[in-house]
């Protein structure tokens, strides 16, 4: 059996595994049922494409949408790997052919859909019983699950797979589950005891921007020419409206094509050909475009519409910045897209699903409705702790005044226990405000706190409510018609012993934040992709496919003079030095000798690795820019307009990437003091060391202590 690390390297270009993947990759390996969890962009193809090649065998992958077939393949065989799909879209002869490699051990990965796997009375099953089958693995497994966001009927079928072929391994694998949806893949598959693996679902290079749907198109037009050499995805509710708005797209100079399940085939095939091909930038589409859509260089996402849960939100964001680059999650909202979209996500005569998809449904309308972390709301609703600011979403990035909302959320809390902790947030609201509806009761109107809050807007006491229900303070009920009920920590805001402060309500229209990072060797990046171009379209593939964008910044970084320093590039295993090395060095050479430049190769440098997590966007770097000037926190948030906090977030940040050093911000004094109260507390969490400290400590500085702490030099130059 060959060695994993040899395979990546060696057919795929990468020296180390991202976290997790080894140990996924040797459950495989030691016939394990495995189930991952990992985010989109995260490496999961190679949790199964690895193994696969490792064993003797074809691997059987179950995928949901040709286009995704016909992609992964396509990126496989310009690796050298031996990879077919099976589709509706093949004559019979090519189909043969197919199997005839299968029968002679040639074809390392089959790539089909459920039901060809278990169709025809289960044939194809009956023919691969006799053949070595290394492992079966089951790509968008969420699909499987009537609580998951994508449901897909045909892949109930796949209960039968552990049944007919029990001694072959099953990975499951999916980037959007909750817990209730895991539980389901499992159960749904039939797997009696699979090893489980959750690598996180932190996105760091995505950036989560929420606007308000007043005057979108004309927000829109902005955010797309700070893009418009970017491509993108921008998805809308209903079919007419991806047609309507990519004509007037088009009327406004920009190439877009529509995308959704009512168009002819052929103009959907043809739509998508055209984007991932870079010929289109833009894809204004229904969530019917885009499940494993593999195109990695999409720079943004935009949700015309609230999307109807978490799960969905999350998976569409993620077809953004696959390669770890900078990107950009955009959605416009209105809190009355939540009643209208109500009824859509209902299920006819089930009552229980109903309630489960409206309180979905809910979620998503709270992380419109933020002015708090929206990474850390979106990390926390897939059970991952997260700190109280990212740095790179668009509340974290701005000024938002805090007030002291003591007295304020008692009148709120106070409503919700006068009222018996038996309405939902509307009534509670008129409540608040005196409402004369007639739906109002006669008895609640002599209540004495009935009219308090006459003062505030709706929409001001909705934000305010929604503050609490994120801060727990005030608890909501589960359900389709769920009610504001009372907490723990809401006794002790009644009874006075604990102060709340909150974010002012605001309706601010905000300019969009510019994190395109400066370019190095623009000339030859250019030159670079138009050389790409030229292969990509003699190989009939999208440009990714012959080397990402993170391949391509590296190529324009260190500027490699020669195959053996073209094979330390990420992404570039054997085969491809081989196949696309000497046009790409020959331009490089040519730019180096027009502008004297060199390589920039280190001797003993190992390939870069591509994470999302090792970007650093132009924000952090724009605070580390203004602390070389000698201007301290409160100077940079100043200047900045952000809150102290996030600029304590960026130097966290910077500390843990090996910008600055702890000591570079802190006092000696105040480094010791944390260093043993995070000794004395170790591994329990920020908050006992926070408690232990007191207020003249913040958290921002103690996460700068830890990640010192944490910080290790890398061995790699980047």
């Amino acid at each position: 059996m060959k060695k994993p690390l040899e395979i990546l390297s060696k057919t795929f270009g990468y020296n180390t595994f991202r976290p997790h993947q080894e140990e996924i990759i040797n459950s495989v390996l030691d016939n394990n049922d495995t189930v991952v969890l990992m985010p989109t962009g995260g490496g999961k193809s190679l949790c199964y494409q690895v193994p696969a090649l490792a064993k003797e065998g074809t691997a059987i992958v179950i995928s949901p949408l040709i286009a995704l077939m016909k992609d992964q393949v396509d990126a496989l065989r310009l690796h050298g790997v031996a990879a077919a799909y099976l589709n509706s879209t093949q004559t019979q002869e090519e189909q043969n052919q197919i199997l005839s490699l299968m029968r002679t051990g040639e074809l390392k990965l089959l790539y089909l859909a459920p039901e060809r796997l278990l169709g025809r009375e289960e044939q194809f099953i009956t023919f691969i019983q006799n053949l070595t089958i290394s492992l079966i693995a089951v790509d968008e497994a969420h699909c499987i699950s009537s609580w998951g966001h994508d449901f897909r009927p045909e892949y109930l079928l796949l209960a039968k797979i552990k049944k007919s072929m029990a001694r072959v391994p099953i990975i499951a694998l999916t980037a959007t589950a909750d817990d209730l949806t895991r539980k389901d893949i499992i159960a749904k598959l039939e797997l009696p005891n699979p090893n489980v693996f959750v690598t996180g679902f932190n996105r760091p290079n995505i950036q989560y921007l929420v606007r308000p749907k007043s005057n979108s198109y004309a927000q829109l037009i902005e955010f797309l020419e700070k893009n418009k050499d970017e491509c993108g995805i921008i998805y809308t509710l209903r079919r007419k409206d991806t047609e309507e708005l990519a004509e007037r797209l088009m009327g406004d100079g920009l190439i877009a094509k529509p995308y959704h399940a009512g168009l002819d085939r052929s103009i959907r095939n043809q739509h998508q050909e055209e984007f991932l091909k870079d010929e289109v930038k833009i894809i204004v589409a229904t969530i019917a475009f885009g499940m494993g859509i593999d195109k990695s260089n999409v720079r943004y996402v935009v949700h015309m519409d609230l999307p109807k849960n978490i799960e969905g939100y999350y998976q569409e964001t993620g077809r953004a910045g696959r390669d770890g680059l900078p990107s950009t999650a955009l959605m416009f909202y209105s809190y009355s897209d939540f009643f209208s979209m109500q009824k859509l996500v209902e299920v006819d005569d089930n009552p229980e699903q109903s309630a489960v998809m409206v309180d979905k449904l809910r979620q998503m309308a709270n992380f419109g409705s933020l002015k708090s972390c929206r990474r850390r709301f979106l990390l926390e609703y897939f059970g991952e702790k997260a700190e109280a600011h990212c740095g790179n979403c668009d509340n974290c990035l701005s000024s938002f005044e805090e007030i002291d909302a003591t007295e304020l959320s008692q009148k709120v809390l106070s409503a919700v226990s006068r009222l018996d902790q038996r309405f939902g947030v509307n009534y509670v609201i008129d409540f608040l405000k005196g409402s004369k509806s007639v739906k109002m009761r006669e008895e609640h109107k002599q209540l004495k706190t009935f009219g308090v809050g006459a003062d505030l807007s709706k929409d001001e006491w909705r934000h305010y409510i929604n503050e609490l229900v994120h801060l727990d303070y005030l608890g909501r009920s589960k359900g389709q018609y769920p009610v504001l009920q009372l907490t723990d920590k809401s006794v002790e805001v009644l009874q006075g012993l604990t102060r709340v402060n909150l974010p002012k309500a605001v309706d601010e229209n905000m300019t969009f934040i510019d994190q395109q990072p400066a370019e190095i060797h623009q000339e030859l990046i250019k030159n670079l992709k138009d050389v790409r171009r030229q292969m990509a379209d003699s190989e009939a593939v999208p440009a990714f496919v012959v080397f990402s964008d993170v391949s391509l910044r590296e190529l324009a970084t260190f500027l490699p003079q020669s195959s053996e320093e073209l094979s330390r590039i990420s992404g570039f295993g054997e085969i491809k030095v081989q196949r696309y090395g000497e046009p790409i060095l020959q331009e490089i050479k040519s730019y180096c000798s027009k502008h004297q430049l060199s390589s920039n190769v280190p001797a003993a440098k190992p390939k870069p690795r591509k994470t999302s997590a090792t970007t650093l966007g132009d924000t952090y770097l724009k605070t580390f820019e203004f602390f070389q000037e000698g201007k301290d926190i409160n100077a940079i948030a100043k200047v900045r307009s952000l809150a102290p906090g996030t600029i304590e977030s960026h130097f966290d940040m910077l500390i843990r990437h090996g910008k600055l050093k702890a000591q570079d911000i802190l006092d000696h004094e105040t480094i010791t003091i944390i260093q043993q109260a995070i000794e004395k507390n170790a591994g329990v969490g920020l908050k006992p060391i926070k408690e232990e400290l007191g207020d003249a400590f913040s958290y921002g500085e103690i996460r700068m202590v830890l990640a010192e702490m944490s910080y290790t030099k890398p061995q790699s130059i980047i």
